[in-house]
């Protein structure tokens, strides 16, 4: 497979991306106050908030793109955050829920 119809692949992902997790930001079935909760804010402070109400701890990281990463705080009591910290440390809440469940590592996956 060529190089040119990888990266128009996953560009057409990260445009589906792009319209989904709005959406599903609007459309998020939890109380009033947990969207209310939708903001941005340094990566410390919300990493804070989420530690001090929550409990929830880094669970796992991904690179959106070059200029933000993707992060999952979650804690022992099943609830987690989702957030997407861009390069200049600004830190924005997407999603949150429970029942966060981790998962084995796959075989061949370095832990």
């Amino acid at each position: 497979m060529p190089l040119g119809r990888i990266y128009g692949v996953r560009g057409r992902i990260y445009g589906l991306l792009a319209v989904i997790l709005p959406t599903l930001v609007i459309a998020h079935p939890h109380s009033a106050a947990s969207q209310t909760m939708l903001s941005c804010a340094g990566r410390s402070d919300v990493v804070s908030f989420l530690d001090r109400n929550f409990g929830e701890k880094l669970t796992a990281v991904g690179l959106v793109n070059q200029n933000a990463v993707l992060e999952v705080y979650a804690a022992k009591s099943g609830t987690w955050t989702l957030v997407v910290t861009d390069v200049h440390g600004i830190s924005c809440i997407l999603l949150s829920g429970d029942s966060w469940d981790s998962m084995p590592a796959l075989p061949g996956i370095a832990t």
